[in-house]
């Protein structure tokens, strides 16, 4: 759900990207009060496997596919929204740059929509749903993957706003078109969420924050994410993401041509001209790499002096 360029007006970009300012300095000073000497290395492993993971599309029905998002895991593994607000805005501010995907102009709308927004909602709904269920650690993937779920349609739906108030597409229009296609997507968002966690709770306990020892070992999730980001992001699906999809169908895709900030980068749309289906590997590997090392920087920037 990467908005691009031309998408939204010049005043909903600039008041999503003011709001989004804000929010990160804030976010960067409450995370000082969550992290600590094991920080740098969690948040830079989940940074590194939200971008890889989003590589990854997976399709579903109508020719549209859908990738992670990934607010709701991020915010779980690290152990507050805060942080997994600059892991997400890590994301997304490298995607554009480096390798074209999502506008600069409206990189203040994505991470708005999906690493303040997002972020929240599947951090609330997963604490409400869970005292729902019982406040069973064993719960938590099933109340998780629900609020993940739930989290994928809440930024639809914003988006959609923005979309209306740009005059881009009418409200009743574009509104239940990225509503329907995001509620298939965020059952995709929700199943993946929820194996992750069953995952990590029995095999890599030390990964999420509670009582376990302090993580130590990388091999495991470093090989992970590199497997993802280099292997499997060749067999994505090729099919339009949902936002993509429904530009094409309410045909407003081509404002994404007529108003587009040039970003000189050889690995555009993570391919490489001359390269082909290796061109994706290290554009995959090169993102994990760049989202790992970002995210370790500013943990170490951010972390209270006594950590």
């Amino acid at each position: 759900m990467h908005i691009p360029d031309g998408f939204i007006s010049v005043p909903v970009a600039g008041a999503t990207s003011l709001v989004s300012a804000v929010a990160l300095v804030i976010a960067c000073k409450r995370s000082q009060e969550d992290l600590g000497m094991r920080s740098a290395p969690i948040l830079g492993l989940t940074t590194a496997f939200i971008f890889a993971a989003q590589m990854i599309n997976f399709p579903v029905a109508g020719g549209t596919s859908g990738h992670l998002l990934g607010g709701t895991l991020a915010a779980i593994v690290l152990g507050s929204p805060w942080a997994a607000m600059l892991s997400m805005s890590t994301v997304f501010i490298i995607q554009a740059v480096l390798f074209a995907d999502g506008g600069i102009t409206a990189l203040g709308a994505n991470i708005l929509n999906a690493a303040i927004i997002g972020v929240w909602v599947g951090w609330v709904l997963t604490e409400t749903i869970q005292k729902l269920l019982g406040g069973s650690k064993g719960r938590l993937p099933l109340a998780a993957g629900i609020a993940a779920g739930i989290s994928v349609v809440v930024v639809a739906i914003v988006c959609a706003l923005q979309l209306a108030i740009s005059g881009t597409a009418p409200i009743n229009i574009v509104l239940p078109a990225m509503t329907g296609v995001h509620i298939l997507i965020g059952i995709g968002e929700g199943l993946i969420t929820g194996g992750v966690l069953v995952y990590l709770a029995k095999a890599r306990p030390d990964l999420l924050p509670g009582e376990q020892q302090q993580f130590q070992d990388w091999l495991v999730p470093v090989v992970t994410i590199f497997l993802i980001a280099g292997v499997l992001s060749l067999v994505a699906s090729g099919w339009p993401d949902g936002l993509e999809k429904v530009a094409e169908d309410l045909d407003f895709i081509g404002l994404a041509d007529e108003v587009r900030v040039q970003v000189s980068t050889p690995f555009a749309d993570y391919e490489h001209e001359s390269l082909g289906l290796i061109g994706t590997s290290i554009a995959g590997l090169l993102g994990a790499i760049v989202s790992f090392g970002a995210a370790f920087g500013i943990a170490k920037v951010v972390k209270p002096k006594n950590a």
